[in-house]
């Protein structure tokens, strides 16, 4: 089953400030890139968080009684924790994780938490651009009949938006949620509406005759 990582969807070259970058050199990247926010990296590229519009807006808004003889820089602005994602990690997955933190980008980071990419809300939905004819051809193929081993008529699937509706009985009761479980991680999926039944439970625990 194939799925799209992060690392293939995401911008390596990426605008970034430092912990002292100033609040005017920050609104001028954003700017000038036409981006609505950046990560904020430490000396090693290890992400410290990130700036965006709505934290500069807060800061113009708290700006009374603040010292006006303090520069105000980066590390002041940012957003932390930063919530980042790794390149190998799926793409649904980091939509999911997007949508849970109410963030529009994820930074991207290597093994040693260092800064190679950044993912934004569109990069993440273009895999997300699927029909649902093209879904249900998925869901059928690759996960009932190629992962499972079932008969192609033995599950019916429709799609309506994305969301894949699985009606019909498999042979045993794990291959529920396995079923399931691989429909929800396919690119495009947004919902499951799971009406599976079962023949034999393999999940139940055997009595222990005394």
């Amino acid at each position: 089953m194939t799925s799209h990582t992060v690392g293939e969807v995401m911008t390596s070259d990426v605008v970034q400030a430092c912990r002292t970058t100033p609040f005017k050199e920050v609104v001028r990247l954003l700017d000038h890139h036409r981006i609505s926010g950046l990560p904020v990296v430490d000396d090693d590229d290890k992400v410290l968080g990130v700036v965006s519009g709505t934290d500069l807006v807060r800061d113009q808004a708290n700006r009374a009684g603040r010292d006006p003889a303090r520069a105000v820089t980066a590390q002041d602005l940012m957003s932390v924790p930063a919530i980042t994602v790794h390149p190998e990690q799926s793409v649904p997955d980091a939509a999911r994780l997007m949508e849970r933190r109410g963030v529009e980008r994820l930074p991207v980071v290597d093994e040693e938490d260092r800064l190679i990419g950044i993912a934004t809300r569109r990069d993440l939905l273009r895999v997300f651009l699927r029909t649902d004819d093209d879904i249900r051809r998925q869901v059928t193929e690759e996960v009932l009949v190629g992962g499972l081993g079932l008969p192609p008529d033995a599950v019916r699937v429709s799609v309506r938006d994305g969301v894949v509706k699985l009606d019909g009985r498999v042979e045993l009761r794990s291959q529920v949620p396995e079923a399931v479980h691989s429909v929800w991680r396919l690119e495009g999926v947004v919902g499951v509406v799971n009406g599976l039944t079962f023949l034999d439970d393999d999940c139940s625990v055997p009595s222990v005759p005394r």
